[in-house]
């Protein structure tokens, strides 16, 4: 029986979810923002979010787990300095799952996975391409 069995499997290993897993955190603290299908940022979700609970603590223990957990250096130093801090006075719920379009190949339901408080960067405003108008 399946009761109380919160997580997908995603048809993968245990190992190979497990790199999977490491490989998508790793992408999302990098950029903040990434694509992935709807069943993966589901399962990225909690895995994310935990680590950032651990990057608030701040301490070296808590950095020396979430670096057993994730085993990029540079994610790791990102986490604790950058994206933890902006987290401080919140509870929980650091990312949000938005969901996209279907994938082309194989019909995939896409989501954006991204954290709730971006930084605040200097708003560009993009020029509209100029029209070529034609007279026939």
């Amino acid at each position: 029986m399946r009761h109380r069995k919160v997580k997908s499997k995603l048809n993968r290993t245990t190992e190979h979810r497990l790199a999977l897993m490491r490989n998508l955190a790793a992408a999302l603290i990098r950029n903040e923002r990434i694509l992935t299908t709807e069943a993966k940022a589901k399962n990225l979700r909690p895995f994310v979010e935990r680590l950032i609970t651990l990057g608030k603590r701040g301490d070296l223990a808590a950095r020396r787990l979430v670096f057993s957990r994730l085993g990029k250096k540079e994610a790791v130093h990102k986490l604790f300095t950058e994206i933890a801090p902006r987290f401080t006075n919140r509870p929980g719920g650091y990312t949000r799952i938005v969901k996209g379009h279907f994938r082309a190949g194989d019909s995939a339901p896409m989501a954006f996975i991204e954290f709730v408080e971006m930084p605040e960067k200097e708003m560009v405003k993009k020029k509209k391409p100029k029209r070529l108008h034609i007279h026939a």
